[in-house]
């Protein structure tokens, strides 16, 4: 099952404390939903145990994510792959950060998703709207963040 999403996420702060933010793979990985457990192994390499729940099937997943901003491209990309319950997902998202001119910054994301095994089959239209709620929420927490951490600064 293939799965592609896309949205804006509007972030009370300027680049620069996106940037900050994002530079910090634990602070990125502690943005997914019901993560349970971060493990960072280096500077764009972290693994999480995140709890999951598509309709009566719960459990935890385990991924390994790789944060890859590149400034110069005014740009982050979010590499996820992993699984559970006998299941496997593979997420490719990333952001464009868009200055606004005003201290605010807008994050212009997809993400991609392929999900194979049993969560696929059984989810399907439930796995949609779940998937469409982890990445969209990801990015909302990301901003929220973001925007927390730059208040306490100013």
């Amino acid at each position: 099952m293939k799965l592609s999403y896309s949205g804006q996420e509007q972030v009370q702060a300027p680049p620069a404390a996106v940037w900050a933010f994002v530079q910090d793979p634990e602070r990125v990985a502690r943005c997914l939903p019901d993560v349970q457990e971060v493990v960072v192994h280096d500077q764009t390499h972290m693994d999480a145990t995140v709890q999951v729940g598509v309709g009566m099937v719960r459990g935890k997943f385990k991924f390994k994510i790789e944060v890859l901003p590149d400034e110069t491209a005014n740009r982050v990309n979010v590499k996820v792959q992993g699984g559970g319950l006998g299941s496997v997902v593979d997420l490719s998202a990333g952001a464009n950060i868009v200055d606004n001119r005003n201290g605010t910054t807008t994050l212009d994301w997809t993400g991609d998703a392929t999900m194979r095994g049993p969560v696929a089959t059984v989810g399907g239209r439930l796995l949609d709207a779940q998937a469409q709620k982890l990445i969209s929420r990801t990015f909302e927490n990301m901003s929220a963040h973001v925007s927390a951490s730059s208040s306490t600064l100013a």
